[in-house]
């Protein structure tokens, strides 16, 4: 007699056959296919990050020469039939011989099936054939399981399993190669009196992006770097009194040419913007000063730039033009021709009661009056229908940016820090951040930052900084 555990699957209830019920030749089976989530998923839940289940890199010098489904994984499948289907539930696993005798790759259907062999009725054991095929019929897993098969029928609800979404950082991998590049490029790391900056110093250094000159109290900057358990061999130091002095000589060190982007240490970015600032600085260019997170989110498929949420506080409609052309040359720098900018506001339609939908309107008007250059511009447009097709389609909304936005840019400062945080911490979202619009980039790290996000902006700068 022959059972489906995946027709059951479908059944609310799950049902068992007790020791008295089995008889020798009973089978059930399950199918499954394996796919580049389900080995990812394993590999997170196990811990088994073997490089020729998870990195096709390595994988295709191996001796099967591509990914490969964790042998585990195969065997989980019996598991799940004799736990659910054959004997079920009631069922004790006992042991378990396993022979892989074929590698899975991604892409293969395989069917796990058990059978019984053989009936102890001293203990209620059951012995059962065990194997898995491909769906060319070829066997890639056998053996024999040893079972204490329940006593009595058993009937219990099926419980409903989680929904799960993989959350892949991928976004960043162009970026980093592009900047990998190119030399490392000297960077003014600003009062770095902290542990974490100055860690943040040796990380970009290790990484080959920048090559920190550490500009700050020298006896502080030692302490930082003891406190960390780092060794500032070979790395140059700037000393000056005071975070100040360490803004502005940084400042000078950029005007002078002897570093190409600065990077923020443990002072307040408005000191160091207001050394950036000066008139005598060096620094200043005719467009205005603007922050943009490059962001990698898990669930859109492209990097993603929110501006301004970091500098420009309720910004006008001047100031606005320059916050969306200060991005639009960065993504233009990064290689990505033509960006497309979704000007925010709470709603798609023009009113004269939202300021945010009257600069929308205006702002897509410039860019086709040549006013804001290199990119497509719309707006108003709501967050829903700015990053998705289905959302701007169920309004009809007729847009060549709506849906599929490369630049967000948010009515002021509050929607951005929202927005950009809500996406970090809701969403799992990196975000790799920079300030735009003076001759040189402006890195401006926190302590919260990730690896990934620390590393992902120092690249923003290496790019940026190229001649």
């Amino acid at each position: 007699m022959s059972f489906s555990a995946e027709a059951m699957m479908h059944d609310q209830f799950l049902r068992n056959r007790p020791f008295d019920d089995l008889q020798p030749g009973d089978a059930a089976s399950l199918v499954r296919s394996v796919g580049r989530d389900d080995i990812e998923l394993f590999a997170a839940v196990s811990g088994d990050v073997n490089p020729a289940h998870v990195d096709a890199g390595f994988a295709a010098a191996s001796r099967f020469g591509h990914v490969v489904a964790h042998g585990m994984w195969t065997g989980a499948l019996i598991s799940a039939v004799l736990g659910t289907a054959m004997p079920g539930p009631g069922t004790i696993y006992l042991g378990q011989e396993l022979k892989f005798l074929k590698p899975v790759a991604p892409g293969d259907t395989v069917t796990a099936t058990v059978t019984v062999r053989e009936k102890r009725p001293e203990k209620k054991i059951v012995l059962l054939d065990t194997t898995c095929t491909n769906q060319r019929g070829e066997t890639v897993l056998s053996g024999v399981a040893t079972v204490i098969a329940p006593d009595r029928p058993m009937e219990w609800p099926r419980a409903p399993l989680p929904d799960v979404l993989l959350r892949r950082h991928g976004h960043y991998d162009a970026l980093l190669k592009q900047a990998a590049a190119l030399p490392p490029a000297p960077a003014a790391i600003v009062h770095p009196c902290s542990a974490a900056a100055i860690l943040g110093a040796v990380e970009v250094r290790e990484a080959g992006l920048l090559e920190p000159v550490l500009v700050g109290p020298v006896a502080r900057i030692r302490a930082a770097a003891e406190e960390a358990r780092v060794s500032l061999e070979g790395i140059r130091i700037e000393d000056v009194p005071h975070s100040h002095a360490a803004a502005e000589r940084a400042v000078a060190l950029a005007a002078a040419g002897e570093v190409a982007t600065l990077v923020k240490g443990s002072l307040h970015t408005d000191e160091l913007l207001e050394a950036v600032l000066a008139k005598d600085g060096g620094l200043r260019t005719a467009r205005r000063l603007s922050h943009a997170y490059v962001m990698d989110v898990p669930t859109y498929p492209k990097p993603l730039v929110v501006t301004d949420a970091a500098v420009n506080i309720q910004p006008n409609l001047e100031q606005k033009r320059d916050i969306c052309q200060n991005a639009i040359d960065l993504l233009c720098r990064l290689g990505r021709p033509e960006p497309l900018v979704a000007v925010l506001a709470a709603v798609e339609t023009v009113s004269s009661k939202m300021q945010a939908t009257l600069d929308a309107a205006a702002l897509s008007t410039m860019a086709q009056r040549g006013q804001i250059t290199g990119a497509k511009v719309d707006g108003p447009l709501a967050f829903d229908n700015a990053i998705s097709l289905e959302a701007a389609r169920t309004k009809g909304i007729a847009s060549p940016v709506a849906g599929q936005a490369d630049i967000l840019l948010v009515p002021d400062l509050e929607a951005g820090n929202m927005l950009a945080k809500q996406l970090i911490y809701l969403g799992g979202a990196t975000a790799a951040g920079i300030v735009l619009g003076a001759r040189i980039p402006i890195v401006l790290t926190s302590r919260a930052d990730p690896l990934t996000a620390r590393i992902a902006s120092a690249a923003l700068a290496r790019l940026v900084a190229a001649p």
